[in-house]
């Protein structure tokens, strides 16, 4: 039986890919070492870290350190945020019928902590989350299965009670390795893609889930 629902956050609650793809695009230019969109595709759902040591792995530069290429990125970011961010569609509705089950609601993200504010703060949903995680503070991001465990441990409920709500096949890879049931509301550069079998349920939006559905998964 689900006790708890925890959201990835971008792509799920904020159409946030964009933005990373404009300031991954716009910083690794600036370094001479030009990104694609299916570059950015490639790496959706890893920690900015991770990601900017992959690329650096892959096509060193002269200059700036990671580190200083991380925060260069998340700077963008936050700013795209704060000017141009909005809920995703259903995002709210979807809010409203989790409480109306009486479930607890998490968040479990690999973006930081100053991210996450920024996004709940524009959106104006930081009080209906009870617990709030990032990989930031883990070892490995997604998808490592530490995010979500942690999430759930801060909820006070065990993995195997709680749906998680994914956009990347990395984030679904960690949901399921934390034995959380999955729904999957695919970035649409994933759409078709035969790897998201291995969720419990899928959606094309959040606006397609209603009371119905989620007393079903609830149990």
């Amino acid at each position: 039986m689900l006790t708890a629902v925890i959201f990835d956050m971008d792509g799920v609650l904020i159409d946030s890919e964009p933005f990373w793809q404009r300031a991954q695009m716009a910083v690794f230019a600036a370094l001479g070492q030009p990104l694609s969109q299916a570059d950015c595709e490639s790496t959706i759902g890893v920690r900015i870290d991770q990601l900017v040591a992959h690329w650096y792995r892959q096509r060193p530069w002269h200059g700036p350190t990671p580190a200083e290429v991380v925060q260069q990125i998340l700077d963008q970011v936050v700013a795209l945020i704060l000017s141009e961010g909005q809920a995703k569609a259903g995002v709210l509705e979807t809010l409203a019928l989790i409480e109306g089950r009486g479930l607890k609601i998490g968040l479990a993200t690999s973006s930081p902590f100053a991210m996450v504010e920024a996004v709940l703060g524009k959106l104006g949903i930081r009080e209906r989350f009870l617990a709030v995680h990032s990989a930031e503070v883990e070892r490995f991001g997604k998808p490592h299965p530490d995010v979500y465990i942690h999430a759930a441990e801060k909820l006070g409920v065990l993995p195997v009670e709680c749906l998680a709500i994914e956009d990347s096949f990395t984030g679904l890879l960690a949901a399921k390795a934390a034995s959380m049931q999955a729904l999957i509301v695919p970035d649409p550069a994933l759409v078709g893609d035969p790897r998201l079998a291995i969720a419990d349920h899928q959606l094309r939006s959040l606006t397609e889930l209603d009371a119905a559905m989620l007393a079903r998964w609830v149990g």
